[in-house]
């Protein structure tokens, strides 16, 4: 084991190096004048978000902005309970009601924000908005972004964050619906759904952003293999594996990439789905998952699952019967990775895997292959499964989380419940293809036997 893991850390520093400074190139190429991110080191210390921000709404919003066709993006937030994308444009600190408005214009996008005047003087000094208009107590934001529209005669379709099934792109209330309604009648507007502008937007991470994803997921992958290290059969509960993990959490300053009670999610038993620990001891001849997954900046998320069997005494290897699981499951997995490349679709990477797990006798799982992973752990994106977002198609700078899967029935169930290995890793798409941001876990972690 611990062999295994230095292996794993310097062979993360080398693919890390190719994968992230590839893609930047990538992505800067023919562009000498896109600013460059100082990240920090280690995952702590002052936020880059405010300058990622920055250069999201530079570089990659109005691209979003001319593949949707809509010139113009605006945004209600407000106290309390703010629209999901609030940090993604700049007003997570209303503390009234405010309207962020993004102009599609021949330079680039313009952004002005219709803010209470009480936090119109941070916003000024903070210089996130090419515009602050001061609105007083007396007035309403909406009203005065819609006045604003009139006098511009600006006409057509306005994207707003409705009329989607996608929660991130969903934030405008019912009453902030009918007050910004009643506010832009008499004018030739039309409110439309901001989610495909939001959908191109958020899908594609840029270089610094897919840097920060690797070292996240570094501590991640890293912090699993410790794990397994501490793991004494019959006396390790999945509860205590779940507590080591929550206290490098701790440690390191980082949160939880999804509902605290649910991560990491270990289970040494059936399965369980997405589900919490339990007391469960684990066993010889348990085959263990930990789905686990990180925050750091409070922005970028990871998600990431590591397997190990547990030896029974005598044992110096997995049965046959576990090792063919674990084979098939890389192989899917392979399969999966291969297929990923700009413009092929989300279900045609399921597709490649589903036949693999075929040949393989695999039972069927209830799960996508895989998600888009970044700002939340089921990102918008391309699903990697039979879902509607499964038809989009995938795109350079898109990052996802992916599983190798193969499911079989439970030993002593009756064949009412089934175990199934689902290693999961994190890759970034790229021109060429798809680029681990860790190295992919290739054999499964071997638990030693009890000794008396």
């Amino acid at each position: 084991m611990k062999k295994n893991n230095k292996f794993q850390k310097s062979s993360w520093i080398f693919a890390a190096f190719i994968c992230c400074t590839s893609f930047a190139a990538e992505q800067n190429a023919g562009n000498s004048t896109m600013p460059q991110i100082v990240l920090p080191t280690p995952l702590t210390g002052p936020s880059p978000w405010p300058d990622i921000l920055k250069q999201r709404i530079s570089t990659l919003l109005p691209k979003a902005m001319d593949n949707t066709g809509l010139a113009h993006w605006l945004i209600v937030c407000r106290e309390n309970d703010n629209d999901p994308l609030a940090k993604h444009v700049g007003c997570e600190n209303a503390g009234g009601t405010a309207v962020v408005l993004f102009s599609r214009t021949s330079k680039g996008v313009t952004s002005r924000i219709f803010s209470p005047v009480s936090e119109a003087t941070a916003l000024k000094e903070l210089k996130r908005f090419d515009e602050v208009i001061e609105i007083s107590k007396q007035q309403d934001a909406i009203h005065a972004a819609a006045s604003w529209l009139k006098e511009q005669n600006i006409r057509g379709p306005l994207a707003v964050n409705s009329f989607s099934q996608n929660p991130q792109a969903d934030g405008l209330s019912h009453s902030q619906y009918l007050a910004l309604s009643s506010a832009l009648q008499d004018t030739e507007l039309s409110l439309v759904a901001a989610e495909p502008l939001i959908y191109y937007w958020l899908a594609r991470k840029l270089p610094a952003e897919v840097a920060i994803m690797a070292a996240a997921a570094q501590l991640t992958s890293d912090w699993q293999y410790q794990a397994y290290q501490h793991v004494i059969p019959g006396v390790t509960t999945d509860q205590d594996i779940a507590h080591f993990l929550k206290e490098k959490m701790a440690e390191a300053g980082v949160q939880d990439a999804w509902a605290s009670d649910q991560n990491p999610a270990v289970n040494s038993g059936p399965d369980r789905g997405h589900s919490h620990a339990t007391a469960r001891v684990i066993q010889p001849g348990d085959v263990i998952q930990i789905d686990f997954g990180i925050r750091v900046f409070d922005h970028w998320v990871t998600d990431i699952q590591r397997f190990a069997y547990v030896l029974k005494p005598g044992e110096n290897k997995a049965p046959a019967a576990i090792q063919h699981a674990w084979d098939s499951a890389l192989a899917g997995g392979r399969a999966a990775f291969a297929a990923m490349k700009p413009g092929v679709t989300g279900n045609s990477v399921h597709q490649a895997q589903l036949e693999v797990m075929a040949k393989a006798g695999s039972l069927p799982v209830m799960w996508s292959t895989g998600h888009p992973v970044g700002y939340v752990a089921h990102d918008t994106g391309p699903n990697l499964g039979v879902r509607i977002a499964s038809e989009r198609q995938l795109d350079a700078g898109m990052t996802f989380s992916y599983d190798g899967f193969y499911s079989w029935y439970y030993p002593g169930s009756a064949q009412q419940q089934t175990k199934t290995i689902s290693v999961e890793e994190m890759v970034v798409i790229t021109n060429a293809g798809a680029q681990f941001l860790t190295v992919p876990q290739q054999d499964l972690i071997l638990i030693a036997a009890p000794t008396n």
